[in-house]
């Protein structure tokens, strides 16, 4: 339904006439609202439609853009059916009308997004600053010295994963509008596909109308990157530290003490085999640093399924 809405819509900003003409369409083919699909005889309309139907009302461009667009389409011969006629009820509906300001206040980060965002940011020179990194490290460490203590470095790291994945799950989960997303998404995919056709065909007027349809799009694209990006601030905030503290306890960058026993400097991954914590796998990734990834992604995966929770635009 909502494939077609974004089509309907697309069509009516190229041209208001269709909102009359798409109506009109409607009610000829029996999809009008339920007072008025009756007709003189106590019957109901066909739900079919020809262009005998409806060229007192339409010009033969909107009817053949209609058919173009797969909101009309073939119904074997006896004329043309509506496809998904409720989507297009929507999206001439005004409650589905959707103004750009709807969609920036839905997409405008909040003032505690910013700030959280400017903390993410404050937090990234303790990666190479020492003195930063061992003020972040053994803050940090009050919450997580305890778990060190009774548990080896590779379980902490697991734990680790299995918290940063959780909720950076439920951080997405929550602040992204996955479903507005998808709209944007499937409506693009309609203006490259109407715009390849236009091309196939050398219909240059058309060719130039959905150029600015498509230049209007950037503005849902660009927020769209924007839902994206506003749990990523979220996410760095609560992960930076964390990634500190680790680095802080290896001693990697700057020739940092290394805050891990000796009896835990090693672990024994597939396929590398025994390697210790500040070795470089490739030479230049360290092998805790890949620990990490794999135990986080595998856990991300198991907490999305688990709890039915998705992250990324559907189709």
């Amino acid at each position: 339904m909502a494939r077609t809405a974004d089509k309907v819509r697309s069509l009516i900003a190229e041209d208001s006439a269709f909102e009359d003409a798409l109506s009109v369409v409607l009610s000829r083919a029996g999809h009008a609202s339920p007072d008025e699909e009756a007709t003189p005889d106590g019957g109901t309309q066909p739900h079919t439609v020809t262009w005998g139907d409806v060229s007192d009302d339409l010009t033969s461009g909107q009817w053949g853009r209609l058919i173009e667009s797969g909101i009309l389409r073939d119904a074997d011969g006896s004329g043309f059916a509506v496809n998904d006629p409720e989507g297009v009820r929507e999206a001439l509906g005004d409650d589905a009308v959707e103004t750009d300001d709807g969609d920036d206040d839905e997409s405008n980060w909040s003032t505690y997004d910013k700030l959280a965002g400017l903390g993410a940011l404050a937090f990234f020179p303790a990666y190479w600053f020492d003195p930063l990194r061992n003020v972040v490290g053994e803050t940090v460490d009050l919450f997580f010295g305890p778990l060190d203590a009774v548990l080896p470095f590779y379980a902490v790291v697991i734990v680790l994963s299995v918290l940063t994945g959780l909720y950076s799950t439920l951080l997405q989960a929550n602040l992204m509008n996955t479903e507005k997303m998808s709209e944007v998404q499937a409506k693009m995919s309609d203006i490259q596909d109407r715009r390849k056709e236009a091309k196939e065909r050398g219909d240059d007027a058309a060719l130039e109308r959905i150029q600015e349809e498509q230049m209007d799009a950037m503005g849902d694209q660009l927020g769209m990157f924007k839902e994206q990006f506003r749990p990523m601030v979220w996410i760095m905030l609560l992960t930076i530290p964390a990634f500190v503290w680790m680095y802080w306890m290896i001693g990697v960058r700057g020739g940092g003490a290394t805050h891990v026993d000796a009896g835990e400097g090693t672990i024994v991954l597939p396929i590398f085999g025994a390697m210790e914590w500040k070795e470089q796998v490739g030479g230049f990734v360290w092998i805790w640093l890949v620990w990490y990834f794999l135990c986080s992604t595998a856990f991300r995966l198991i907490i999305q399924k688990t709890l039915n929770i998705r992250t990324t635009p559907g189709s």
